[in-house]
């Protein structure tokens, strides 16, 4: 896998948390969380964030139930995926992000959800795949 900067994002219809990562260490880290507001990213955030960390790519969470199904937000996250894919012209892949969100309230070692959290729990796993998988 070549070099590459990676931002993830774990949609959600209140907040998006968003961590960045890099394929040489195989590493991510928590960066920041984008608001979403009747049903809209804080677009100016995000577009500040692309253009900060200059991703070549970008990896969406895939909401699906414990039994591959899919839900309401998994259509949600659909469309946020190919809204970023046409903003910014940039490779948008999803990744596995079932339990991350508790994984990542004990990370945090409290109930409070920590997003940008998650998304580096997202990331860390699409991470490992590919490292596996190349």
């Amino acid at each position: 896998m070549r070099p590459a900067t990676l931002l993830c994002f774990d949609y959600g219809l209140k907040r998006i948390g968003v961590a960045v990562g890099q394929t040489l260490t195989g590493t991510a880290t928590p960066l920041a969380t984008v608001a979403v507001s009747h049903n809209r990213p804080d677009w100016h955030r995000i577009d500040a964030l692309i253009r900060q960390w200059q991703p070549q790519a970008l990896i969406v969470g895939d909401p699906l139930t414990m039994q591959d199904g899919r839900q309401p937000l998994t259509e949600a996250a659909d469309r946020f995926s190919r809204q970023l894919a046409g903003r910014f012209k940039l490779t948008v892949a999803r990744a596995e992000e079932r339990l991350s969100s508790r994984e990542a309230a004990s990370r945090h070692g409290g109930k409070d959800k920590r997003d940008d959290i998650a998304a580096q729990i997202i990331l860390e796993g699409w991470l490992a795949q590919q490292h596996a998988t190349g």
